[in-house]
Formats: structure tokens, sequence, C-alpha cells
């Protein structure tokens, strides 16, 4: 199975319709969203073309196809509009005999990572930073940046999960700069 994996969205319709086009492009089954859909959130300045009934509207286009985990700027006013679950703190995904623990990042990350066993794989949005590093204990921190409002000179971006193979994509161009085999 192909998952494309995205994190905080932040209410921007333009990213979130670049993201649904790599998605597309990318032949994925199963979109994992890691929380911050749609609301910009107190410190951020508001994202490229900030709509959030535009960006509701196209994720549950594609309800079937989505998975998701509450980030800290979502609340239960979002789902009332969210046509797919977005309220549980994390999910666990098996991928080639590891666990994938994915969640925003607010609650559990680098600093604060679940129990994992050797090879498991922590992903985080949150922080708008993309990351690929080991964790003490043997597991790996993946954070996948942000679609919307990236910190730190860092490009627009996504994780793609492909046989056992997590990419680093930059949205804008298309173009891998990280991976890690699981």
């Amino acid at each position: 199975m192909k998952i494309v994996i995205a994190s905080d969205i932040h209410g921007s319709a333009f990213w979130c319709e670049q993201l649904l086009a790599a998605f597309e492009n990318e032949g994925a089954d199963k979109l994992l969203l890691l929380g911050d859909i749609l609301y910009h959130g107190p410190r951020n300045d508001f994202p490229d073309d900030y709509s959030p009934k535009k960006v509701f509207a196209m994720l549950n286009a594609i309800k079937e196809k989505i998975v998701c985990v509450r980030g800290n700027c979502d609340s239960e006013v979002d789902q009332m509009v969210l046509e797919f679950p977005i309220m549980a703190d994390y999910a666990l995904i098996e991928a080639n005999g590891h666990t994938l623990f994915a969640t925003h990042g607010h609650l559990y990350n680098e600093e604060n990572p679940p129990l994992l066993k050797n090879g498991d794989v922590l992903l985080n949005g949150h922080f708008h930073t993309p990351c690929n590093k080991a964790l003490t204990g043997g597991g790996f921190y993946a954070n996948c940046g942000s679609t919307a409002l990236p910190k730190d000179d860092t490009p627009h971006s996504y994780i793609v999960l492909d046989d056992g193979v997590l990419y680093w994509k930059d949205l804008e161009t298309g173009g891998i700069f990280d991976c890690l085999t699981l």
C-alpha cells in the first residue's frame, strides 16, 4: 500500500490543492494527515489562499481515502464539517513489519516519544520542519514538515511511504530530498 503523509495544511486552499494533486500523481492508496487541517493557529500568519471551507470541501470529496489524527489546532467544531474522523491523538500503521506511530507532535514527539521497538517510526508534523533521524532506543523520528507553513527555510513538503521506504518530497517540485528504508 502506498501512503502520502502530510501535516499542517492550516486552512490553505492553495496548498491543499497542491497536496491533493501530488496525492493523485503519486497514485497513493491513502492520505495520512497528521493534524492542523483547517485553522491557521494564533501564532501563524494566514497561509496562501486561506479558506477552510474550500479545504474541507476538497478533503471531504476523498474522505474514504483519508486517515487523520488530531493536531493542536483541530477541534470538535472542525470535526462537525469534516466527514472523516480527526479527533484521535494517534494512529498505528504496520509497514514491512514495523509500526508507524502517527501523531501530530504536540503530545508525542522526538523529546517525548511513545514506546517504540527497534525499527519502529514516530511520524510527526507540528514543528513545520522535515526531519529524519534515529531515536535513542532504536526507533526513528520522521517529521513530514508542513504542507502550507514550512519553517526554517524548508520546502512545502510531504512524505510518501512506498514499499517499505519513506521518501520526503518537495511539494512544489516533486523532488525527493531525503529517505528512510524500514
